[in-house]
Formats: C-alpha cells, structure tokens, sequence
C-alpha cells in the first residue's frame, strides 16, 4: 500500500476547465443527437435531432478553433508533446499496478498535467480524431453546396465511425476519472482547478522542456 503524503496543487486554469466542461457538453449531445439522427432510438423527433446536432457542431468547431489559439499563445501545447519515458510504466500500472494499490509511477505537476500515455492518447484525439469528425461533419452540412466528391452514404459512415471512436474515448475516460486518490479527486480537480498528487513528486526532463516559454 501506499502512505505517502499527498498535497493539493492548483493545476487547471478557468479557461480549461470551462472548455473542458463545455466539450463535454457537446460532445455528449452530438452523440445523443447523432444516434437519434441515425434511427437507433426516437428522443427528441428527426428534425429537431438533425438541427441540434448542426448547431452544437457548428458551435463546436468555432470553439475548438479558440481552443487551438488558446494553446499556442499560452505554450500549453507543450503538455502534448509526446514522450516514451515511463511510458511502458505506466501501461504496466494501469495493467496491473492499479489493482494492487501501487503509486502512479509519473504524478500530475503544473509543467506535466498529462503522463506519457495520456499525451499520446491526447494528442492523436486533438490533432486526429477530433479535426476529422469536424471536416466530415461539415462536409456532410455542406454536401448540397459544395462539389459532391464523396459519395453521401460513405460520408456519412466515415462521420459516424468518427463517432463511435469518440464515444469509446468517453466511456475509457470516465471510467479512468475514478482512478485517482479518492472516487471523485479527479473530477473535483477539474471543477475546483485544484489536484491532489504526492507531496515528494519527482520533476521529469519533459516536464521541465514543458514549463519553457
């Protein structure tokens, strides 16, 4: 078991915890509506569905082009530089680590919020996944007003298979909320901006690179 002490460090800003919850938000309703758009249930009726989830996503791809902005004026997108050190550590952990009440092997500080397999993970849904949605999302509001290059059908299933790769992201991610000190420490940290982590925290080489302006 683990005893050492643990302190609180303030380590989300306003303006990430706001987006954070924002995105959630949105991206639980372009699910929801989505889903309904494809027949799978009757919530809120087809047009009603189709026209929410135009708004929300259009909404969506404004906001994340803030968010963008936001992380190359402030350096924040250092946090998603991605790195090997402790990577396979922290897989093991998570593998089998966790079960036995083992300590994180890489603790969360203000120059490295994410451990090496978040940033991959991160990343590849920031600069990948989340972009693709948005451009198929789009190509498929426009579809009547732009060149039809793509057939409708394969559009669409590209967009939805988009989506059901966010939605398996969401389910991982909710469920790895209730892995931190306590049920909830994740989840509070990312209301109240600050996140308990181990008084004796180690500072790695990526975070001191991440800390750099």
């Amino acid at each position: 078991m683990n005893n050492r002490k643990t302190i609180k460090i303030y380590l989300y800003t306003r303006f990430e915890r706001l987006w954070h919850w924002l995105q959630a938000v949105m991206v639980t309703l372009l699910l929801v509506t989505g889903l309904e758009i494809h027949g799978t249930y009757t919530l809120m009726g087809f047009q009603n569905a189709v026209s929410l989830h135009n708004f929300v996503g259009l909404s969506w791809l404004i906001m994340f082009a803030f968010f963008v902005f936001w992380l190359f004026t402030t350096g924040e997108w250092k946090q998603y530089i991605p790195t090997t050190k402790k990577l396979f550590s922290v897989v093991r952990y998570y593998c089998l680590g966790i079960f036995k009440g083992e300590p994180h092997p890489v603790q969360k500080s203000k120059g490295a919020k994410h451990n090496p397999l978040q940033r991959l993970a991160y990343l590849g849904i920031s600069a990948m996944l989340l972009p693709a949605m948005m451009v198929t999302g789009l190509l498929y509001y426009l579809y009547n007003d732009i060149p039809q290059w793509i057939p409708l059908d394969i559009l669409a299933g590209v967009h939805t298979l988009f989506g059901l790769f966010l939605l398996n992201f969401l389910i991982v991610h909710l469920y790895m909320t209730t892995t931190g000190h306590s049920l909830f420490s994740h989840i509070s940290g990312m209301i109240t901006g600050w996140e308990e982590v181990y008084e004796t925290t180690k500072i790695e080489d990526w975070e001191i690179q991440a800390t750099k302006k």
